[in-house]
């Protein structure tokens, strides 16, 4: 078997494009029974009637994360009260976060698009699943355990940090699949070298699904150099469920964003025009098989372009490559225009430089700076300072031709960067507005 869902994925076309009209026409109307929505579609003359093509899409308005905030927590509700039986919000350290609520068909729906994603990238039932993310509130938990177990793994809810115990399950039950999010993989592959271990040998890991944070192509291929085994890219965002809504497949030449449940825009972030295949620009999400929260044309500021070519796999689903960041991510120093995956990719590329790196965004008399902090691996540490202050000028000087500003950077020991269990913290500005 090929294909989880055959007769969906392998869709010509100009059908998929009709059950997309279909499925956008009741989502309208659906997302027209909440408060929010109700108001905004009388506010435009808009309603599920006005659409003729897919292409009505642009005359709805754009919906923002501070809109789905401002109506925390039951603004965008369109079922009874009864019929919620989960919720979800995003983190938020100030203000209202946003929360999602789910009905049982919107969990199951869910559940099938990870499963069908899990299977897109090789897992098959009987295989052994084991789930580095965080749980609760956070997506990545139970997204990915309900689609794992709906396909029919064993699923092991491991959680987040403890790598002993990660690595203790792992070995135990033969996990095969690991869902992690990339900064963690580095973290863990270091336990592994502690404990005399190594994953490729050591465990019977087959693939590993990474995501949650933008990562550069240079990090994919590191991770799969340390554990031996393919690593398939992943996209979610709570907002849209979570885990799920595209996914690499097995040929690992972009992610299918499944077209059944999502109707996708790319757009200039500046002048929120559309823009042709191919082209880099801001990702934009409309829900078509969500029931008791769908959101129109959200704005998810993470960066990305669709492939328009035919997948060799079959599916015909568009993908879209890999995420590059968040257009609320860029920041400006000394003029230039730069993006944290600029300073991962030329890092990554060094042979000396470990899993972990810190940007600091700062100002003296002279003005902004950058300094760029990267923990070395442990065989690369040294108290040979020619050959350190070499290196540091080397990592200095491709940075510069990538972004166009010399940053200062400072080579640290190994394991001395803050971490984290979830995210990574990548930037820090300290500089005064």
């Amino acid at each position: 078997m090929q294909y989880w869902q055959a007769d969906i994925e392998t869709l010509a076309p100009q059908e998929l494009a009709a059950l997309q009209l279909q499925k956008l026409c009741r989502s309208v109307e659906q997302a027209g029974r909440s408060e929010f929505y109700r108001k905004r579609f009388a506010q435009h003359s808009l309603s599920a009637e006005s659409i003729r093509s897919l292409d009505d899409i642009r005359r709805f308005p754009f919906t923002c994360k501070d809109e789905l905030r401002q109506e925390y927590p039951w603004g965008l509700l369109t079922v009874g009260h009864d019929e919620i039986v989960r919720m979800h919000c995003t983190s938020g350290t100030t203000g209202n976060p946003v929360a999602i609520l789910h009905s049982r068909r919107d969990l199951h729906n869910w559940a099938n698009l990870v499963a069908r994603s899990l299977f897109a990238a090789g897992t098959r039932p009987g295989e052994v699943f084991q789930n580095s993310s965080g749980y609760g509130l956070f997506t990545g938990g139970l997204g990915f355990q309900s689609g794992a177990e709906l396909l029919g793994c064993l699923s092991i809810p491991a959680g987040s940090g403890n790598s002993q115990r990660q690595i203790k399950l792992m070995r135990d039950f033969g996990t095969t699949c690991l869902h992690a999010v990339p900064s963690y993989l580095g973290r863990l592959h270091n336990v592994f070298i502690e404990n005399g271990l190594q994953p490729a040998k050591d465990t019977k890991l087959k693939r590993l699904f990474i995501g949650a944070e933008p990562h550069s192509e240079e990090t994919r291929q590191r991770i799969q150099e340390l554990y031996g085994c393919k690593a398939y890219n992943s996209f979610g965002m709570t907002e849209m469920n979570g885990p799920g809504v595209a996914f690499e497949c097995e040929c690992q030449n972009g992610m299918h964003l499944w077209e059944d449940a999502y109707l996708m825009e790319i757009i200039d972030p500046d002048t929120l025009e559309p823009l042709p295949d191919g082209e880099l620009g801001e990702l934009v999400l409309t829900t078509l098989d969500r029931e008791a929260m769908p959101i129109i044309r959200y704005r998810t500021r993470d960066l990305t372009r669709i492939i328009a070519e035919t997948c060799p796999c079959g599916r015909s689903a568009r993908r879209i490559d890999r995420i590059t960041g968040r257009s609320d991510d860029m920041f400006i120093i000394k003029g230039c225009n730069v993006f944290p995956i600029q300073i991962e990719r030329i890092l990554m590329r060094i042979s000396e430089v470990g899993s972990d790196y810190l940007i600091t965004l700062d100002s003296n008399d002279d003005g902004d700076f950058m300094l760029v902090q990267a923990e070395l691996k442990h065989e690369a540490f040294s108290d040979e300072f020619p050959k350190l202050e070499q290196l540091r000028k080397r990592i200095a000087a491709a940075m510069r031709d990538e972004i166009q500003v010399t940053p200062r950077v400072q080579l640290v020991n190994p394991d001395t960067l803050p971490k984290s269990e979830g995210k990574a913290v990548r930037v820090k500005d300290l500089r005064k507005n």
